[in-house]
């Protein structure tokens, strides 16, 4: 049983490191305030407002008891093995470490989550996927990635909005936008951007031939207030259009979608999701706000690489997934170089080992 009490420590060690980082005494406090802020008679008034912090309130309050729960639970599987070690008639041995095993996986996300401490890495994401080189294959690649992040937002217990969409001619879609709110939305989705490759016999194909098709995903954050962005009205020109789509309610009835054009950037964002014109251009300021932050933010960095001889361009061409559904099956990211061998479980929404594996070695 010594084994076992050493695997059991090697944890507890673990549980200490993340505490010192988690600092549960400055989320106690924030949980505190959070609360009292829905004690009031008058927290409803604002639906909008109050949602947020009730889901923020909500996590906290979940990660505090979790970070807590770790060192009670680690504490009687220790005082189960030392009793364990010194009577030989009860072994509690595969108990104690299927329990330490998943312990160990939770604290593996929760560790997780102690690397999402960037400026908007809370924030719901914008997430927009092009259709690139392929034709109708390449479409369809774009709306099997849609289905993907679709159902990785409802694995993670949330609905994603869908605040755009361009149908393909044949079959797919040529680009789609979409909303993803799930907690630390942009933190987790920000390494998505880029190109995503997928190799398959072409259903659209009538010699069935192999075919290699390219989506582009953008990842931006929402940003409520101006992001540390400055931005003058006569820089943002403001055009109003009918929905395209499927109808509904001044949906395709009225000129409600909104495109956004921050003239010195030439930077654009549209919303067609909304019944009114003000809820569109609500979404479409936030996701320029977004657009904007990240825009300077990457100029920022580029300069920082100019100086110290390390800039190098982020082209088209270089893909950071493969898709593979023939000759073989296989998901491979070529940054982190993790793999699965099964491209229907990732497709299906199972994404979140790849982000969790991107984020570890962003973090080395």
């Amino acid at each position: 049983m010594d084994d076992v009490i050493r695997a059991i420590r090697d944890v507890q060690d673990r549980v200490r490191k993340g505490q010192a980082s988690f600092d549960s005494t400055a989320v106690a406090d924030r949980l505190e305030k959070l609360q009292q802020q829905m004690a009031a008679p008058t927290f409803w008034s604002d639906r909008g407002s109050a949602e947020k912090v009730s889901q923020e309130a909500a996590l906290l309050e979940r990660r505090l008891a979790t970070w807590n729960g770790f060192e009670r639970q680690l504490a009687d599987m220790l005082s189960v093995a030392r009793d364990d070690q010194a009577d030989t008639e009860v072994n509690f041995r595969t108990e104690l470490e299927t329990e330490l095993a998943r312990i160990s996986k939770e604290l593996e996300h929760e560790e997780t989550l102690l690397w999402l401490n960037g400026r908007f890495d809370t924030t719901p994401a914008i997430l927009t996927i092009y259709s690139g080189a392929g034709g109708v294959d390449a479409q369809d690649w774009a709306a099997m990635l849609e289905r993907m992040y679709l159902k990785f937002a409802e694995v993670e217990g949330t609905v994603a909005t869908i605040l755009q969409r361009t149908p393909g001619a044949e079959a797919g879609i040529k680009n789609v936008t979409m909303r993803i709110a799930i907690p630390y939305a942009y933190g987790y989705l920000k390494n998505e951007a880029g190109v995503h490759r997928l190799v398959r016999i072409s259903p659209y194909d009538a010699d069935k031939a192999r075919h290699t098709s390219f989506a582009m995903v953008e990842v931006l954050p929402e940003v409520e207030d101006d992001g540390g962005v400055e931005i003058k009205k006569d820089d943002v020109r403001v055009d109003v259009f009918r929905s395209s789509g499927h109808g509904g309610q001044s949906v395709n009835t009225t000129d409600s979608a909104v495109r956004l054009t921050h003239i010195p950037t030439g930077i654009t964002t549209s919303c067609q999701n909304e019944r009114s014109q003000m809820q569109n251009k609500a979404q479409a300021w936030k996701m320029l706000l977004g657009k904007l932050a990240k825009y300077y933010d990457a100029q920022r960095e580029e300069e920082r690489q100019l100086l110290r001889g390390e800039f190098t361009e982020n082209s088209w061409g270089s893909q950071i997934r493969s898709y593979v559904l023939h000759p073989y099956k296989m998901v491979k990211d070529h940054r982190t170089k993790f793999e699965s061998k099964n491209p229907d479980a990732v497709l299906a929404g199972d994404i979140m080992p790849f982000i969790e594996a991107e984020l570890r070695r962003s973090k080395d």
